[in-house]
């Protein structure tokens, strides 16, 4: 049997190009770049996800050589494009890590750190606590799946070309920071506002019983309401995992469409 160059091109493309817009998307997502999951596994993630998503892909794959100057654009776009999808969802844990930091600062536990395995960083307990639950949750509701979905959504809405993501798209990308920021603020909003209220309790009491010392009361109290304050909210972090999960996959699907 004798194949043409055009042939292996074609077929060579065909896997090619869809294969590194999927690799992009699963080194930068939360849960699959984690520092205890090895750059060979997530490789052979990548691989196995391919192999079920490519064949299912409707648009034309674009005949190009990979080692031309246009193979390698094309190759450029793809992995801006699933570092971008990625990245989307990164700031939806992030967001409950800046939760998890404002709580751990109301309740003076800021000082109290750990390294965070999945991203290799110092972060309080509490945001630590936060991260690990809302991550059992995103993977019992198949959120890892939707992603999945989404991403094979992105080849019919952004099909692989040398065109792909346009400047703006990078600005709003960009500007996603403050929704991020809004979302860690609404999470612990319940929390800010009742230790509020219990600093401003032990303030007045401090002003009014100058014998009770609010350093030695003050601190343990804070922190014990601040557990069970957490304990109280803490059905409501699924609530908002659910909501912001949808808000930022769909804010992938307006990524590429």
């Amino acid at each position: 049997m004798e194949f043409s160059v055009a042939e292996i091109t074609n077929a060579l493309g065909t896997y090619l190009w869809p294969f590194f817009r999927i690799a992009a998307m699963v080194m930068v997502a939360p849960i699959f770049s984690s520092n205890f999951v090895s750059a060979r596994a997530r490789l052979l993630l990548a691989l196995a996800v391919g192999m079920v998503v490519i064949p299912t892909i409707p648009a034309e794959m674009p005949t190009v050589e990979p080692l031309s100057a246009a193979g390698l654009l094309i190759i450029a776009q793809q992995i801006l494009i699933g570092a971008c999808m990625g990245f989307m969802l990164q700031m939806l844990f992030n967001a409950f890590i800046i939760a998890g930091q404002i709580i751990a600062m109301q309740m003076g536990l800021g000082f109290a750190s750990m390294v965070d395995p999945q991203n290799g960083v110092m972060v309080p307990v509490i945001s630590q606590f936060y991260l690990i639950f809302v991550t059992l949750i995103f993977v019992s509701i198949d959120g890892h799946l939707i992603l999945i979905q989404v991403m094979h959504e992105s080849f019919t809405a952004m099909p692989v070309g040398a065109s792909g993501l346009e400047p703006t798209d990078f600005r709003d990308l960009v500007g996603q920071a403050s929704w991020m920021y809004a979302a860690g603020v609404i999470i612990a909003l319940p929390a800010i506002g009742s230790l509020m209220m219990v600093n401003l309790t032990f303030g007045i009491l401090s002003r009014a019983a100058p014998q009770i010392s609010p350093f030695s009361i003050g601190f343990p109290m804070t922190i014990i309401l601040g557990f069970i304050i957490m304990m109280i909210t803490l059905p409501l972090v699924g609530e908002h995992l659910v909501n912001f999960s949808d808000q930022s996959l769909q804010m992938a699907r307006l990524l590429v469409s």
